[in-house]
């Protein structure tokens, strides 16, 4: 029998595809968006912390607001407070105002969360997992396509405001056609699946440690995030400034690094638990990250730069899913307070990261973005390592299914 919310998911990705050009929308017009609003480029990044201050103070309410009235109508919401941003950030010119605006993104993106995640799980209890991996496949789909957008705006002397209002209509579109599909019950009690899943059975050989690895996963939850949003924010910026790319070059190079955060989704979902652990990822990845953040120190040639964009993106991606899948594990009876904690984590990093790398950038220059992005990625590595090294004694060394 058809699933009868096939079609509700194909909206659902449709959100998630558009949003993945949001998240990098801000970086790919700081030019423009610093010409409009009289302000710095380091004031235009803040605008990426204010997304990250409206997700994080929605954190507190949405997932009750989820529970409480459904996925349908959170979601639906989330929708059309995107329009809200997309419509208003390039037709103001206030600085305050865009603020604001963005602000109010960081609030549906919360919102999206809360009701997407569960309502793919809900919609689809036996491909639950598939199912929230093509959530992240969409974001980065929706991240290489941009830059080519942006390119052919560029080329016809279009208005860079269009790719904003584009994004607005759809998410229109998106909105009206949600409203018009199924949704599964949320309050329905959820059916045990074969192993008795709601049973919860644990093997521990230690009890893990909330304030030991519980808290380490917690700032992986920072660290992984932080990671990724230092690219997402400066790397059109370091392309022109650090590397000397031309500006249609420089933006593009966000397709590569979308392309390389694609590329790891699909990866993980083949490899993962059957021929590496999450926890090891955690570790092999930052340390590739850091390989190819050296390599931006040194290469000249542009088919380099490229490889080494593509890299980034790869071994930035899927860390905060795996740190969430490592945490639920740890601690079973708890799952959500204790996502909650790396989500938490997550958008904190949202808001300082832009505000810490824009002072460095004003007070030494773009490469500190660099340099900055390799010191997190040591901690990240030194953080994942404690973590194995509690696992094996919590599991009794099956890291493998950890």
């Amino acid at each position: 029998m058809k699933n009868p919310f096939l079609k509700t998911s194909l909206g659902m990705y449709l959100n998630y595809f558009m949003l993945g050009m949001i998240n990098i929308i801000i970086a790919s017009n700081m030019d423009n968006l610093s010409d409009r609003y009289g302000v710095t480029i380091a004031q235009i990044s803040l605008l990426v912390s204010a997304i990250g201050i409206g997700k994080l103070g929605a954190l507190f309410f949405v997932g009750r607001l989820s529970d409480g009235l459904g996925r349908k109508p959170v979601i639906i919401t989330a929708c059309f407070l995107y329009l809200v941003f997309l419509i208003g950030i390039p037709t103001t010119t206030s600085y305050v105002i865009a603020f604001i605006f963005a602000i109010s993104a960081g609030i549906a993106n919360s919102l999206l969360d809360s009701g997407t995640y569960p309502a793919l799980t809900e919609s689809f209890p036996k491909k639950a997992s598939s199912a929230n991996v093509l959530v992240k496949a969409s974001v980065s789909i929706g991240a290489t396509l941009l830059p080519f957008i942006l390119a052919v705006l560029i080329a016809n002397d279009i208005f860079w405001g269009w790719a904003f209002f584009g994004l607005g209509a759809l998410y229109l579109v998106s909105g009206i056609y949600l409203m018009f599909m199924p949704f599964p019950d949320h309050k329905a009690a959820p059916a045990k699946d074969e192993k008795g899943e709601e049973t919860v059975e644990t093997n521990f050989k230690q009890e893990p440690k909330i304030f030991g690895e519980g808290l380490a996963i917690i700032l992986i939850g920072f660290t992984s995030t932080a990671l990724f949003v230092v690219w997402q924010t400066w790397l059109p910026k370091l392309g022109t400034d650090f590397i000397g790319l031309e500006s249609s070059q420089a933006v593009q190079l966000l397709s590569y690094f979308s392309i390389g955060a694609l590329v790891s989704v699909l990866l993980l979902a083949v490899v993962l638990d059957k021929y590496i652990s999450p926890i090891m990822v955690a570790i092999i990845y930052p340390i590739g990250a850091i390989v190819a953040m050296l390599s931006l120190f040194v290469v000249e040639s542009y088919g380099l730069v490229l490889v080494s964009t593509f890299l980034l993106g790869l071994f930035t991606s899927g860390i905060f899913q795996l740190a969430l899948s490592v945490m639920m594990k740890l601690f079973p009876k708890n799952k959500a307070t204790f996502s909650a904690y790396v989500n938490i984590a997550a958008s904190s990093a949202f808001i300082l990261v832009p505000i810490i790398t824009s002072a460095l950038v004003d007070s030494v220059g773009i490469s500190m973005t660099l340099v900055f992005d390799i010191v997190i990625a040591v901690i990240s590595v030194i953080l994942a390592v404690y973590v194995l090294s509690r696992l094996n004694k919590v599991f009794g060394k099956q890291t493998k299914q950890q």
